[in-house]
């Protein structure tokens, strides 16, 4: 099967969002299937206001027709909402296309956090740009029955996997982490305002924080904060290590739809506290972590939680399912339709 993905989330963007498409990416051609990523580093770009690392590609619907044409895909997939996938979305309904979008992250609470207007307005968008799709994936049934109320059809399940080779709890922790007062308390992620970081860093909670990632809010977090341990990016090994040799692990975010480090951080057996959001309301069960809207109590709980329970439970999440189920979702395209659409 040839796949075609368009994407405005892509490399050099370290978000899940692009972790999951490369992995995606990876499984499918390891079945056996073409597939071909459109994304904004192919055209000329500016920078996202408020969020510079965000490229926003220029280019006209025509073009990236084209190039979505000359694969001569079987199915053309629309991961975000951004620019490229609107230029890509134009050309699917003139020609009449049909595509697959996903809803990988809370973009209408997303948008009103940088611009301080109302989340409703952009559920107008939201609505707008999923409903002519032939399936809208989505990562968990609280996402489902959310974007369900907000009148977006065809929605279907799209799960996530962990990279069990990577993400064990024998992964060597930072020399670093020896010298930490304990319980030492992760965060790994976007340092975003939509992130919610601020309310991990003024968590009155015995023992070290340590944050985990880059972004723009980093430096002004670390200036207002600097008892937290902000140790930048991590990948592969080294971040598996951060997670193992952590005591819990807490998600503050309100705004993703799934988390993808929480699974990460409990196939290497350790704990998550978290909001009772969606994401963790999905993913954790009470042998795994604990979810409350006093995130210290949170804290306190997931650090009384078995880290073998939680190794098992998160060894669970394949990539190679979730793979599966996003194959299931595609829908294919009559052969002759990409050739008159070109």
């Amino acid at each position: 099967m040839r796949i075609a993905i368009v994407t405005d989330a892509w490399t050099p963007q370290v978000n899940g969002v692009v972790r999951t498409l490369q992995t995606i990416r990876d499984e499918m051609e390891r079945m056996g299937h073409e597939v071909k990523v459109i994304s904004p580093d192919l055209y000329g770009s500016i920078p996202c206001p408020t969020y510079p690392e965000i490229r926003l590609a220029l280019v006209r619907s025509s073009v990236v027709g084209q190039a979505i044409a000359a694969f001569q895909p079987d199915a053309v997939h629309l991961a975000t909402e951004g620019p490229l996938c609107l230029a890509a979305r134009r050309w699917c309904l003139r020609g009449k296309v049909p595509f697959t979008t996903a809803y990988h992250t809370h973009f209408p609470d997303y948008v009103a956090q940088r611009t301080g207007l109302p989340a409703s307005w952009f559920w107008r968008y939201i609505r707008w740009f999923h409903g002519p799709a032939q399936a809208v994936l989505v990562s968990t049934r609280s996402v489902r029955d959310q974007l369900r109320a907000h009148g977006v059809p065809n929605v279907r399940p799209w799960g996530r996997g962990v990279d069990l080779t990577a993400f064990t709890p024998d992964a060597v922790p930072p020399a670093s982490f020896a010298d930490l007062p304990r319980p030492i308390q992760l965060y790994v992620g976007r340092v975003a305002v939509e992130k919610n970081l601020e309310a991990f860093l003024k968590a009155d909670h015995p023992g070290t924080k340590v944050v985990v990632g880059d972004g723009p809010a980093r430096a002004a977090l670390e200036r207002a904060y600097p008892q937290a341990h902000f140790m930048g990016p991590m990948f592969g090994q080294a971040l598996a290590g951060a997670y193992a040799g952590a005591d819990v692990f807490v998600f503050p975010s309100r705004t993703d739809t799934f988390g993808l480090v929480m699974i990460e951080a409990l196939a290497c057996g350790t704990p998550v506290a978290a909001y009772p959001v969606t994401g963790p309301v999905d993913v954790l069960t009470g042998e795994t972590g604990v979810i409350s809207e006093d995130l210290e109590q949170a804290i306190a709980g997931a650090l009384a939680c078995d880290r073998a329970a939680c190794a098992a439970y998160g060894q669970s999440f394949s990539w190679e399912r979730s793979a599966h189920e996003f194959l299931s979702g595609l829908h294919a395209i009559p052969a002759d339709l990409i050739e008159n659409a070109a």
